[in-house]
């Protein structure tokens, strides 16, 4: 098995090589592929130096089995015919394919047999938000058909990239020194602050990353269910978290809910509102969660799984759940969901 990662220097790139390696990935050979920036780096993986060779149209790509590419969705568009050409399934973590029609956009624990039909050898990662929101969903939907979904995300600085990680750790610095703080990967000052909008704005009213939200949702879990969010920027480092508002064709017992979520692959539940106040705080750990109320971005960070709690009856619908999710961006919400459905494809015998 020959694997590239296209966009190694990245945040995410970084992150496939830790996810990689962690879950012990079955490959033989790895290629690691940047701009002109980054070309000539080397990051050590099991024991070995890798350079990243310059990504450039040609033949590069004539041995690869799998290629995880994050680089940015020009990119992806520019090099994916040079990627799939001889073979490759090219798992691409940007927004350029996620809703062609003829492109799986996939969710292991969601529909992981989409990954299976491929027609042009792309299959889109969806975006994090989403990612994490649908595999909450589906324990739900399979007690009741999901009929609506409202959502309010709370979204960490790792969305924007390592650049506005940074950023986020230099404006904290800045302003307790009393200096005017750098602001040039958001809109505003994200330390101290929130920041209600995420991507650009649509002619209805809505961001582009909202608008995501809405329509990946659909096409991942192959339902009719409707999805309004609102998208919110936090000072948060590297993981999201998601208010989330459910309503299902029959109305659901709150226990069977909180059940089906515990039993879901890719989520724990931690919600056991009792254990508020010092001693659950103190407990707490950040390898653990042991004593938390709730899951809460600080602990998630890192993490494989989606954590949820507060769920309880809305009370504003009888047909509604409401319930709280926070899980790590830049794993779950992008590197791992690749490596996932890699994985799969590897153990139905579905690679090249």
């Amino acid at each position: 098995m020959k694997v590239a990662i296209v966009g190694a220097s990245g945040a995410v790139g970084q992150e496939f090589l830790r996810v990689l390696d962690e879950r012990n990935f079955p490959l033989d050979d790895l290629v690691l592929f940047g701009s002109t920036r980054s070309a000539g780096t080397k990051y050590k993986f099991r024991g070995k130096e890798y350079e990243v060779k310059l990504l450039k149209h040609g033949d590069d790509f004539k041995d690869i089995d799998i290629a995880f590419t994050s680089a940015g969705a020009g990119t992806s568009k520019e090099f994916a015919e040079d990627i799939t050409k001889y073979g490759a399934v090219m798992i691409d973590n940007s927004s350029a394919f996620r809703m062609d029609s003829d492109v799986p956009l996939v969710v292991p624990e969601c529909n992981a047999e989409d990954a299976l039909n491929r027609p042009r050898g792309i299959i889109a990662n969806p975006n994090c938000t989403t990612i994490m929101m649908v595999v909450v969903l589906k324990p739900i939907e399979n007690l009741s058909h999901i009929s609506r979904i409202h959502v309010a995300s709370y979204q960490s600085a790792s969305g924007a990239g390592a650049a506005a990680m940074a950023e986020l750790q230099e404006q904290y610095k800045q302003l307790a020194n009393d200096e005017e703080p750098t602001v040039n990967k958001f809109a505003y000052q994200l330390a101290y602050n929130v920041i209600p909008q995420i991507d650009v704005f649509q002619d209805n009213g809505y961001t582009k990353e909202e608008m995501k939200m809405f329509n990946e949702t659909r096409k991942i879990m192959h339902t009719d269910a409707k999805c309004s969010a609102m998208c919110v920027r936090i000072s948060s480092l590297r993981a999201h978290s998601e208010a989330v508002w459910i309503e299902t064709e029959k109305p659901l017992d709150i226990e069977e809910v909180r059940k089906a979520i515990a039993a879901a692959n890719g989520v724990t539940l931690i919600d056991d509102p009792k254990r508020v106040g010092a001693k659950a705080n103190l407990d707490a750990t950040k390898e653990t969660m042991e004593g938390l109320p709730y899951p809460m971005p600080l602990y998630t960070a890192g993490k494989d799984d989606v954590y949820v709690g507060r769920v309880r009856k809305d009370l504003a619908n009888e047909n509604g759940i409401t319930l709280w999710l926070s899980g790590d961006q830049i794993k779950k919400g992008a590197a791992l969901n690749a490596v996932q459905i890699a994985e799969y494809l590897i153990k139905v015998g579905n690679v090249k």
